[in-house]
């Protein structure tokens, strides 16, 4: 039986790039669908199971920022990457706020972004496949399930985003000791870089906005090396 291709969507209102790098996907054993807008793309997806997205900003009908919300709205775990020619720095953290997984200048090379593409499919076909050897977790009056992607406090339940779970439980698993900022970052995001870090950030000020209701519990920043969860036991 022949195997499944890795499908991507595609969301490029440039016709020449947008079909150079349709064809280039396609020659490299992945399953492209091209979509000119915004509207287009997010039908496709509702309509289509796919593994990772490629989103332009400056599209007609929607641009990528709105297309990414609307995207996450339906499936948060879905990887997605940012192709853009605004290289503001307002725009690269927006999109990392909007939960990308990297966002690529342009112009960039496109072997460059194959590597990246195989990088992310990876680490989730690991992080899906890999069996926990501990998914349940007391954080002070908090429990956590990481398989779950649960946290629950007085009664209420949370559901966490693909890497805020992730993030929590590396930091659970290194409970009142350091989590190596490296490592993080190159098991969650692919790779140590800049931005990654940045994005990090993000989501450890969720984490800690999370956790407030309890005194106990500090995520505290060791700079330059890490993060420790604090629990301090009564």
């Amino acid at each position: 039986m022949e195997e499944r291709k890795p499908k991507i969507l595609l969301a490029e209102d440039d016709t020449n790039l947008g079909m150079v790098l349709k064809n280039y996907l396609e020659l490299n054993d992945y399953d492209v669908e091209l979509c000119r807008d915004g509207i287009l793309a997010l039908a496709a997806f509702r309509r289509e199971k796919f593994d990772i997205c490629l989103l332009d900003i400056m599209m007609p009908n929607m641009d990528g920022f709105k297309l990414a919300e609307e995207i996450r709205d339906v499936d948060p775990d879905i990887p997605l990457f940012f192709l853009s020619a605004k290289t503001m720095k307002e725009d690269i953290i927006q999109g990392y706020k909007l939960g990308a997984d990297d966002y690529i200048a342009k112009p960039f090379d496109s072997e460059l972004l194959l590597l990246k593409i195989k990088a992310i499919l990876k680490r989730n076909q690991e992080l899906n496949s890999k069996e926990e050897e501990q998914h349940e977790f007391q954080i002070g009056s908090y429990a956590f399930n990481s398989r779950l992607r649960t946290l629950a406090h007085n009664g209420d339940s949370h559901t966490l985003s693909p890497k805020e779970n992730e993030l929590l439980h590396m930091l659970c698993e290194h409970k009142n000791d350091l989590l190596p900022r490296e490592l993080a970052l190159k098991k969650i995001w692919g790779s140590d870089t800049y931005f990654n870090g940045r994005s990090m950030d993000v989501y450890i000020a969720k984490l800690r906005k999370y956790l407030k209701d309890d005194p106990n519990i500090e995520i505290v920043n060791i700079h330059g090396n890490g993060f420790r969860l604090v629990v301090k036991e009564l």
